[in-house]
């Protein structure tokens, strides 16, 4: 442990100008809760680079930086959400993860109680998925200048040499495949301010979803694309990846999975449940074939158990669109939004 003390306890209940400055202070915050929520054989050396030795496959890198407003919301906070963001962003690329990163940004005189909630409810997620933190960061900057704590992850995987996942590789006649109900971070999220009048059951659907991948993977080598919908939702996500394959995209309303309470909150707020964001919700485009087989998959998975065909890419089509067919027998075009219907939800 290269003389770390994992059960060193920090003396201060709020964070300080010091605790970033490099010094002591630092030293004493990295011992009493990097350590003890994230320590590992890499990140316990505490060098500059992490050196990961154990990677003999093409790669996967990505980063994502998280400002959630609240930070604690029903289903997770900014930690697990941090995470599994990252994760989730690796798994669509067909990418098991291997190692993260992570830089907290702390405001002067955020209470340690909650930071050390945030970093157990990210170590938990880590934990679930054998995946590890080798470096990070942290500065601390005066008080009113940032809002409590932001969080920035990067994250490696590794992907193996048969898979290439893209949504340039979307083809005619494709089933596009989701692993349950949308729209339910987004509310969560909301339903948390306190400028929100009222009460809901909604919790967010923040989750790994690198298991259900693999599971997926592992049985079909006829995936074709992958992404997780999160800001901007199913709708803006799908208008992308029908731009970049140059295909017209079909979804239907009655097989699109949305609980009862998410459709009467939008509908009482004014939001489209298309575009409000996810966090553990990933679109498949698969060959027809395998289609049936990777739903069973999928639906076995603790992640996946709601999962449905939602949709098919055309075979004929003149130009790249996505088309929501409605219950009633009309079509809608639906295209990207200008701006996020809901600022701050990751």
């Amino acid at each position: 442990m290269n003389g770390l003390n994992k059960k060193k306890k920090l003396n201060d209940k709020n964070i300080l100008l010091s605790h970033g400055d490099g010094g002591l202070k630092t030293r004493e915050l990295i011992d009493a809760l990097i350590i003890k929520y994230f320590g590992n054989k890499i990140l316990n050396k505490l060098e500059d680079s992490a050196i990961i030795s154990e990677l003999n496959s093409k790669i996967a890198y990505t980063t994502d930086s998280f400002v959630v407003k609240p930070l604690f919301f029903p289903g997770g906070d900014i930690g697990k959400l941090s995470i599994c963001g990252t994760i989730n962003d690796l798994a669509s690329a067909g990418a098991a993860p291997i190692a993260l990163s992570m830089g907290l940004i702390l405001e002067e005189g955020f209470e340690i109680k909650h930071l050390e909630k945030i970093l157990e409810s990210a170590s938990n997620v880590l934990k679930e998925t054998n995946t590890f933190i080798v470096t990070g960061d942290i500065k601390v900057v005066e008080k009113n200048c940032i809002d409590k704590i932001f969080i920035n992850t990067s994250g490696i995987g590794s992907i193996s040499k048969n898979i290439n996942i893209s949504s340039e590789n979307i083809k005619p006649g494709d089933k596009i495949l989701i692993n349950g109900s949308i729209a339910e971070h987004g509310l969560a999220v909301l339903s948390s301010r306190p400028e929100f009048n009222f009460k809901t059951n909604i919790v967010s659907d923040c989750a790994p979803l690198c298991s259900l991948v693999k599971d997926m993977l592992d049985i079909s080598d006829k995936i074709h694309a992958l992404r997780d919908a999160t800001r901007g939702g199913i709708a803006s996500i799908l208008h992308e990846m029908a731009n970049v394959s140059k295909k017209r995209i079909d979804i239907y309303e009655e097989l699109l999975p949305i609980k009862k309470e998410v459709k009467s909150l939008c509908g009482f707020l004014g939001l489209d449940p298309l575009y409000i964001a996810n966090e553990g919700k990933i679109i498949v485009f698969a060959d027809p074939y395998d289609s049936d087989k990777i739903l069973r998959t999928m639906k076995k998975n603790k992640y996946g158990i709601d999962s449905r065909i939602i949709g098919e890419v055309s075979e004929n089509f003149e130009k790249s669109a996505v088309i929501y067919h409605t219950k009633i027998g009309t079509t809608i075009l639906v295209d990207s939004f200008y701006s996020e219907q809901l600022p701050r939800i990751c």
